[in-house]
């Protein structure tokens, strides 16, 4: 095991604060992380962090990533039709210009408060532009 990698390697946690630590791809099988967990369509569900894996990201920095014990995992959660229909509505409403009062496909800026046309338009009407 090179230097590197036995920085990291401690599987009992006595050099990282009481945590079970791995480097990069060296971690057991039944420990996750949570993009992991996602990926298989499951969720931490409440249970402690179970270890740690770390490694040297850009400009030496120590990356860590932290495991979930599988077995104790749960399903994910998925959302009722209701919330669905409610999310729907949130997102058209974020769609909605509420000058032109158009569906303009994309969620307009709460920097602009309205979509690109009517901000654009509005700029040249104070710039005495034609529009």
């Amino acid at each position: 095991m090179s230097r590197y990698r036995a920085r990291f390697y401690d599987p009992t946690g006595a050099k990282h604060g009481g945590l079970p630590t791995w480097p990069w791809r060296m971690a057991p099988a039944h420990l996750l992380t949570l993009r992991q967990l996602t990926a298989r369509g499951l969720r931490p569900g409440g249970q402690p962090i179970a270890g740690q894996v770390l490694w040297l990201g850009g400009r030496k920095r120590v990356r860590v990533a932290y495991l979930y014990d599988v077995g104790r995992a749960k399903a994910k959660r998925h959302a009722t039709d209701r919330q669905q229909v409610a999310l729907g509505k949130a997102m058209k409403a974020r769609r909605t210009c509420p000058t032109c009062g158009e569906d303009v496909g994309y969620c307009i800026p709460r920097s602009l408060g309205e979509c690109a046309e009517c901000h654009d338009a509005a700029v040249a009407r104070i710039h005495g532009r034609a529009a």
